[in-house]
């Protein structure tokens, strides 16, 4: 497993070339990829990817587009948000509460397929790069699905059975604001992800921090590298594991001097009505005793959504995935 900087690096060739014997060469390349990615999740649930199928034109366009969109007249970017004030799904335009230790904007996008997107009317071509990112970055997904249900040592298609209709996952555009001093550094506070695995595509300008495992400790800087996407795991998998795996913590972290930071995140996650809980294998077959208790997926979503949209005033009052814990 090579390393850029602090974090491992898994090449995904092998699963897009042909022949996956056991006995060929990519066969054998396959299973060192499946653990260097077990290795990471049982790390700090971080690893970067390369050979992942989603075009580089492609990345630096839908980059280049979002920081176009952020940097229009408030107003005009606040008309891409769904007129129905009701809407279950939060979907297009909003920033940060001004009371929030978080300093950023974004514009969340679901599965285009449902046709309930808010979409903004500039710049020309920004809609096209979102839905294809989109598209490319489910596919990438689904295959780091797949060899997770292979570290897990699940049957096969196992965690597949969680998704439904994809439905719920998400990719957001988000811009940080510049820090005007060190005292003003935060863009993302520390925290993990509530869902299955996110997918992390940034500009040159960094912030995205991982915190190091127990060993090492201290926090890691994900740096970016051209063409490269960042992948972690989140809370659904280290519930399922029965913490073995780790829901990866990090933060972003905004530097005085630099300019707007900006980057796209796709959410996988599972169906809201999905029953997460430490599945046997972890627990009763290796006599462990479980370290969380089940629950809705979409209840614990709801959870995480109110911090965001109403933070608590006392910082252990947020919502982590410890509300489950035994």
């Amino acid at each position: 497993m090579a390393a850029s900087g602090a974090l491992p690096i898994v090449d995904l060739a092998p699963f897009f070339a042909a022949g996956d014997s056991a006995e060929s060469g990519n066969g054998v390349a396959r299973a060192r990829a499946t653990e260097d990615v077990r290795e990471a999740c049982l790390a700090t649930g971080f690893f970067r990817v390369v050979n992942h199928g989603v075009p580089r034109e492609l990345m630096a366009r839908a980059l280049e587009l979002s920081a176009a969109f952020f940097a229009i007249p408030d107003d005009e970017k606040a008309k891409a948000r769904s007129p129905d004030a009701s809407a279950s799904l939060p979907v297009g335009y909003a920033r940060q509460p001004a009371h929030s230790a978080d300093k950023n904007e974004y514009l969340l996008v679901f599965n285009p397929g449902l046709w309930l997107n808010a979409y903004p009317a500039e710049p020309a071509g920004f809609r096209e790069a979102l839905e294809e990112c989109y598209e490319k970055l489910t596919e990438l997904g689904l295959l780091i699905q797949e060899i997770l249900n292979e570290c897990m040592g699940l049957p096969t298609g196992f965690l597949a059975g969680y998704n439904g209709d994809r439905s719920f996952d998400f990719l957001a555009a988000l811009r940080y604001f510049p820090s005007s001093s060190t005292e003003d550094s935060n863009g993302l506070s520390a925290h993990e992800d509530g869902n299955v695995a996110t997918f992390v595509l940034q500009d040159d300008v960094g912030g995205l921090e991982v915190l190091g495992d127990d060993s090492n400790g201290g926090w890691i800087l994900a740096e970016p590298v051209e063409g490269s996407i960042v992948v972690n795991v989140g809370d659904v998998v280290q519930v399922l594991s029965n913490g073995k795996f780790r829901s990866a913590t990090h933060r972003v972290v905004r530097k005085p001097g630099l300019p707007h930071r900006h980057s796209l995140a796709f959410f996988l996650t599972v169906h809201g009505d999905a029953w997460v809980e430490p599945l046997p294998e972890f627990v009763a077959g290796v006599g462990q005793a479980p370290r969380y208790r089940g629950f809705r997926y979409g209840e614990y979503q709801l959870l995480r959504m109110r911090n965001k949209t109403h933070p608590p005033s006392r910082p252990e009052d947020v919502v982590h995935i410890t509300h489950y814990a035994i």
